[in-house]
């Protein structure tokens, strides 16, 4: 079943269930999707399950990103909310990669830059993320890259 079905038989049933939270967290992300489609003038033909995906993980930083302040704030209440909030949005994202599959394709990264040292970081992530686009979030690559550069 494609990713927009699923979202809109899930809202459906949290709808029927009056699951308010659920609710409020499809309707976002169908919103979210929606301006996405308005940006990428695809309004008519909508968008793939590759950019429903993107906008799935953008929005999933985004409670990443706001659990993080909530808790440097000291409002455990709120940071609780965006957690629930993450784990709901986290049934729609792929599973992602372990970190030995992510090594493996940073140490053919660096290979094919010969001998890079941790200035060459930038070029190393041109080479490795598209394949790991969508499979492993963007600051965990990084980490793992600067470490590898780091240990050459």
């Amino acid at each position: 079943m494609e990713l927009i079905e699923k979202l809109r038989q899930d809202l459906k049933s949290a709808m029927q269930a009056s699951d308010q939270k659920r609710t409020s967290v499809l309707r976002m992300l169908f919103s979210a999707i929606k301006n996405k489609e308005i940006e990428e003038r695809k309004k008519d033909v909508g968008l793939g399950g590759e950019d429903i995906i993107a906008v799935v993980q953008r929005e999933a930083k985004k409670r990443k990103d706001a659990i993080t302040e909530y808790e440097k704030a000291g409002r455990p209440e709120l940071a609780q909310s965006e957690k629930e909030e993450l784990a709901m949005l986290a049934v729609y994202l792929p599973e992602e990669l372990p970190d030995q599959e992510i090594i493996r394709v940073i140490q053919d990264g660096i290979r094919q830059l010969g001998s890079p040292t941790e200035k060459d970081t930038g070029a190393l992530m041109k080479i490795i993320m598209p394949s790991l686009k969508g499979r492993a979030s963007g600051d965990r690559i990084t980490k793992l890259a600067k470490d590898a550069l780091g240990a050459q």
